[in-house]
Parts: structure tokens; C-alpha cells; sequence
């Protein structure tokens, strides 16, 4: 496990994943409680939730992701994962996935946080492109228009949002290293 200094996020092994994907599972939950469309459905249970997370660790050891999580008075907060390609043409790049901020924790700058840390461990890595998709008039949305984020285009009812109701989804890019 590694530790970004200013944030205070944790780099995740796999099995710190799986041992922490309840509580994972619990952010998730509050995420889609909240409206947020991140691919999952409303009533989504926590048991379900922490699966999926557990999901993520074997390709957290395989090295086809890594996920950071922030914790504050001994609680996970937030949240974000990087989905590494596996092809050989694009091994250049990755997809920003499952930045998840608690409804309690909002408002603070973590989310922000948390994605400036996202894409400077990408560029450590040597990533150049980082990807992301995210529900159109989001507030997520406005998020990455703010830090740079370039807006690819809008794909109409791409994806269903907790409700189950067809939406587009907003995609963007942001070059790493290039000014």
C-alpha cells in the first residue's frame, strides 16, 4: 500500500480491496442512493455492492486497475479507480471509473482531490490519455469541465440512470503531460 501525502488516499492491493469492500460496498450504496448513475440500479444492497468491489481485486492484482480510497475518522469516503487497457496499442492510456465521493463528505474539494490524484499517478505511470465517461447535466459532469477535461461528445440514452431511466452519457478525455 502506498500513501499520496496530501490527500492522505491509500493505493489498494487486491486483497486490501476485497478486505475493505464493504465499506466500499457502503459508498457505492450511498452513491446510487443519491442518484448517482455509476452502473448500477436503485435498491441496490450492500451485500450486492461489496461483491461487486470484490470483484475489482483480482484485477487490482493483475495490475489492470488500481483504486485509491480516502478515509476520514476511520470511515472510506472517497473513492476513484483507473481501468488500465490491456491491448498492445493501448497501453498509452487508461479509463477514470468509480470516483465516488459520500453524500456526507461533499463540498470539501475530495472529489477534485481525488481526481488530481487519479491523473498524476497516471502520468507517473507513463499513461499520456485518460478516458471517462459520466451522466449528462451531472454534477460530475461539471466537475471535470472545471479541472480541464475535454468534452469528447454525448451518446443519447447510453446508460439508465438509479431510477431506470435511459439518459445520455457525456464522454471526455484529458491528455496527461501536455500543456
Amino acid at each position: 500500500m502506498t500513501t499520496d501525502s496530501v490527500l492522505g488516499a491509500e493505493r489498494l492491493t487486491g486483497c486490501q480491496l476485497a478486505d475493505l469492500a464493504g465499506e466500499l460496498g457502503d459508498l457505492l450504496v450511498d452513491a446510487v442512493d443519491g442518484g448517482a448513475s455509476v452502473g448500477f440500479l436503485a435498491g441496490l444492497d450492500r451485500g450486492a455492492a461489496a461483491r461487486w468491489w470484490r470483484g475489482r481485486a483480482v484485477d487490482v492484482d493483475a495490475g489492470r486497475a488500481a483504486t485509491w480510497v480516502v478515509r476520514e475518522d476511520g470511515r472510506v469516503t472517497g473513492t476513484v479507480s483507473l481501468a488500465f487497457a490491456d491491448k498492445p496499442n493501448a497501453r498509452h492510456r487508461a479509463e477514470l471509473v468509480k470516483l465516488l465521493v459520500h453524500r456526507e463528505a461533499r463540498g470539501r474539494g475530495l472529489g477534485r482531490a481525488l481526481l488530481a490524484l487519479a491523473e498524476r499517478e497516471a502520468a507517473s505511470a507513463g499513461l499520456t490519455l485518460l478516458l471517462l465517461d459520466t451522466q449528462t447535466d451531472s454534477p460530475a459532469e461539471s466537475l471535470y469541465e472545471s479541472t480541464g477535461w475535454t468534452r469528447l461528445g454525448v451518446v443519447p440514452d447510453h446508460a439508465a440512470d438509479p431510477a431506470g431511466t435511459l439518459c445520455p452519457t457525456t464522454l471526455f478525455y484529458k491528455r496527461l503531460g501536455v500543456d
